[in-house]
């Protein structure tokens, strides 16, 4: 199986007081999704925070971009996806599903909703006891399969930054209640903290990815029966290297972060299913 996955993307839509920024929004996200969706890939994922605010007008042109492709393109929610709609019009509006797994002979994706519905005052992850059972029960599930963990938000001192204040699912809900049961190999990716970080903890990879506007990369995941094999695909068109700082001045709730790029080490890893040895 081979799985593109996309961090914070953070799409914004233009009012008509920043029309000068058309064609610099227009050449930045139409390429940068021409890069993340020209590969071909069993599924395409966006780890949350697809958008800035989540109105139905970014929801709208996002979506109509990424329609183009007739990929299969999964949407777990982010903070950011819920500040002004709330998580059923969202939901509605995008046809994606709340949290759900994929099950194959071979494997289980799961794909969590840790996002706190239209709170702009704390964008810090939240889990609920029905969805936290449900999780533990996907775990449980999946057997001695490698498990796959989509979701917004870090859990709770793993990747870069989950450990601060709203960086992370809150701490106090307990995530390894159902992490521990795994079973075999787990990897666990997300985004949120816009920082790229790889992390070893027990049976379980944390893959953390930085905000697009940062870090214009995709993390390319390929599965086969011997490792899960991890690496960054960065994409460089000018038009999305000169994009970012232009379209940030003029955006609310999002600053570019200087120190998004991680160690050589984050850029991409090696997961035996055999053993636990080896890494890039």
């Amino acid at each position: 199986m081979k799985l593109i996955v996309m961090g914070d993307l953070h799409y914004s839509s233009l009012d008509e007081s920043m029309s000068e920024l058309e064609q610099v929004h227009t050449a930045y996200y139409s390429k940068l999704i021409e890069r993340f969706l020209e590969q071909e890939a069993d599924y395409h994922i966006s780890l949350g925070d697809l958008t800035n605010l989540g109105s139905k007008s970014e929801l709208a042109e996002i979506y109509e971009l990424i329609g183009r492709w007739k990929r299969r393109f999964i949407q777990v929610l982010g903070n950011h996806d819920l500040n002004v709609q709330s998580r059923a019009d969202v939901l509605a509006q995008t046809g994606q599903l709340r949290y759900h797994r994929i099950e194959t002979d071979e494997l289980m994706l799961a794909f969590l909703d840790t996002a706190r519905d239209q709170d702009l005052l704390n964008w810090g992850g939240f889990f609920d006891e029905e969805q936290l059972a449900w999780l533990e029960e996907t775990v449980v599930a999946s057997g001695s399969k490698p498990l796959l963990v989509f979701a917004h938000h870090p859990v709770y001192e793993t990747t870069v930054g989950s450990e601060e204040v709203m960086g992370s699912i809150d701490p106090d809900i307990n995530m390894w209640r159902a992490l521990n049961r795994k079973e075999g190999v787990g990897v666990y990716f997300n985004g949120h903290t816009h920082n790229e970080s790889i992390v070893v903890k027990d049976n379980w990879t944390f893959v953390q990815m930085a905000a697009c506007l940062d870090v214009p990369a995709f993390r390319i995941v390929q599965v086969d029966a011997e490792e899960i094999a991890i690496s960054t695909s960065e994409a460089l068109d000018k038009e999305i290297t000169e994009g970012p700082a232009i379209l940030c001045a003029h955006m609310n709730h999002f600053s570019l972060n200087t120190f998004a790029r991680g160690q050589e080490s984050d850029l991409g890893t090696r997961v035996p299913l055999k053993n636990r040895t080896g890494s890039l």
